[in-house]
């Protein structure tokens, strides 16, 4: 290989390296924003059968 390919190799590497870390920890932050939103279209169903009940 030549020099060039290898520091070409090298350098997808850690970019495939990166892009698996920042993944992992978006999951994270994904998983917080569906539970976020899930407890605000419970707040907006509550809100909703009470106004219902209230006609």
């Amino acid at each position: 290989m030549k020099k060039s390919s290898i520091i070409t190799v090298k350098a997808l590497m850690g970019v495939a390296l990166l892009a698996s870390v920042l993944g992992l920890s978006a999951c994270n932050t994904t998983a917080g924003a569906g539970q976020d939103v899930a407890a605000t279209g419970r707040a907006v169903t509550n809100s909703a059968e009470k106004v219902k009940q209230g006609l």
